[in-house]
């Protein structure tokens, strides 16, 4: 459907016809249209002055990080480029939040004769909008979304578990923005958990710290109300100059993140090894469904014996010795466990 609501807001001078008879028609038009020009003139200054300041602190933030990566080499004191990366880094939040009002600014000022006929295909221009309202998933669709999303971008997942330091890891981000996403850090927790499970614990804790910043970068887009993506500069320029309570929050997450994978491995540990014992008995269970192990466990010694040295004669002295109520009992659980075949010898012949 076409969106005609952009036509009722239209700033319109020569074509009027409702102005009082004592008014010199022509030159209100002209005032008119001078007004709208020197607004319009306005306008570009202002966007001409925001582009110059926000290339400067571009600029400025650039050279800061440089001089606080070698300020780190040398150990000398960085409290003072700390805090003009902190300065620097909170400015460019802001320009980012005041383009985003001009580009709404512009957006609704009003047409034109002057606007209107500027050619139609000189640029081009992306609407950005608002997101998209998020359309519920069921849990079926959400595991075949999360599942096609693994196997498309398994290898670049790998690839940013396995970075080190975090310009590698903020660039990586940058170049692969579809990673910028809860399925990512999703695929980091199930990879740590796998990871603690084959004793990899090393290698397991260097992943974590990768999903734990992918949380963070997630949270920071909730808490400023943004798209993920448009938040990777900010935390990771932020996680590099960060105070003392920010890193310690940082460090006590990931700590506790790694202690929940550890807990996690064994459970799933545990119960991979429940699930074979329990799949091992089902397969040894004897004709009438006896475990033979726990059949032989409640034998008396006298039985065991016989049992442990397969000494026919034995046993039957020793069934002899029992009250035959109590001699029925045991030798009909060894027979429903398959400890005891009868007529196995005239089988072997037939």
């Amino acid at each position: 459907m076409v969106d005609y609501s952009k036509w009722k807001n239209i700033e319109i001078s020569d074509d009027e016809d409702d102005t009082h008879p004592n008014v010199d028609t022509p030159s209100l038009f002209k005032w008119r249209h001078e007004a709208r020009i020197e607004k319009m003139k306005e306008m570009e200054q202002e966007k001409a002055m925001f582009l110059k300041e926000k290339n400067e602190n571009t600029s400025k933030l650039k050279e800061a990080k440089i001089k606080y990566e070698q300020a780190q080499k040398d150990g000398t004191d960085l409290s003072d480029l700390k805090k003009q990366l902190e300065e620097l880094e909170l400015k460019k939040i802001a320009l980012e939040d005041q383009e985003e009002q001009m580009k709404k600014k512009e957006k609704l000022m009003p047409w034109n004769v002057d606007t209107i006929s500027q050619p139609g295909f000189s640029k081009t221009v992306v609407n950005v909008g608002q997101p998209k309202k998020q359309v519920e998933l069921t849990d079926e669709e959400k595991e075949i979304k999360t599942r096609e999303f693994f196997k498309k971008h398994e290898k670049n997942l790998k690839a940013y578990g396995m970075l080190q330091k975090y310009d590698d890891s903020k660039r990586f981000l940058q170049e692969n923005p579809d990673l910028v996403c809860e399925e990512t850090a999703n695929y980091l927790v199930i990879w740590c958990i796998n990871l603690e499970m084959e004793e990899k614990t090393s290698l397991m804790e260097h992943v974590a710290h990768q999903c734990i910043c992918m949380q963070f970068i997630l949270e920071l887009s909730k808490h400023l109300n943004r798209d993920p993506r448009s938040c990777v500069s900010s935390f990771f320029s932020r996680i590099q100059i960060a105070d003392v309570e920010y890193r310690k929050g940082f460090e006590d997450e990931l700590k506790s993140f790694k202690e929940r994978i550890q807990r996690r491995a064994k459970e799933k540990i545990e119960a991979a090894v429940a699930e074979a014992e329990e799949e091992e008995r089902k397969n040894r269970l004897g004709p009438g469904g006896l475990d033979p192990v726990e059949v032989f466990e409640s034998l008396p010694q006298v039985l065991k014996e016989c049992f442990e040295t397969q000494n026919i004669e034995l046993l039957q002295q020793a069934i002899s010795t029992l009250p035959e109520e109590e001699a029925r009992y045991h030798m009909k659980r060894c027979v429903d466990s398959g400890l005891w075949v009868p007529d196995a010898n005239s089988g072997k012949k037939e």
